[in-house]
């Protein structure tokens, strides 16, 4: 029963894609623009994160949009296409579940922030004018 239900979703993912690439590209909000000097700063602390994700998943487009508004140039890992990064989003967060917001804090501590809605108030809490 499991495979038929995996099968299922895939192809309703499939069928749903191109769908999902049109939503995000229209309803990309328009970016806040930052003095030179700031968002020198928010490029610096950017570089600590990494948002796990894959480009049809409507949470992770719900992210991007955000991570987009907000001007942040966070790496992104596509799950689906890279198998080393899907790798370690299940090996050091502990589940597959996209979108995951990895975080590096100042003393090397790593944080696994899931759940499109944490990830959204954690980004606008920390980078948002």
């Amino acid at each position: 029963m499991r495979p038929i239900i995996r099968m299922f979703f895939f192809v309703l993912r499939r069928l749903l894609m191109p769908f999902m690439w049109l939503y995000a590209a229209l309803s990309k909000p328009k970016p806040i623009s930052r003095e030179t000097a700031a968002q020198a700063l928010v490029d610096d602390a950017c570089r600590q994160l990494t948002l796990y994700q894959f480009n049809t998943c409507p949470f992770c487009i719900k992210v991007k949009k955000e991570v987009h508004r907000l001007a942040l140039p966070i790496t992104m890992a596509n799950i689906q296409k890279d198998a080393e990064a899907r790798d370690k989003l299940v090996r050091h967060g502990g589940k597959s579940q996209v979108p995951c917001l990895h975080i590096v804090h100042e003393g090397g501590e790593e944080q696994w922030l899931y759940e499109s809605g944490d990830i959204t108030r954690y980004l606008q809490q920390r980078f948002a004018a």
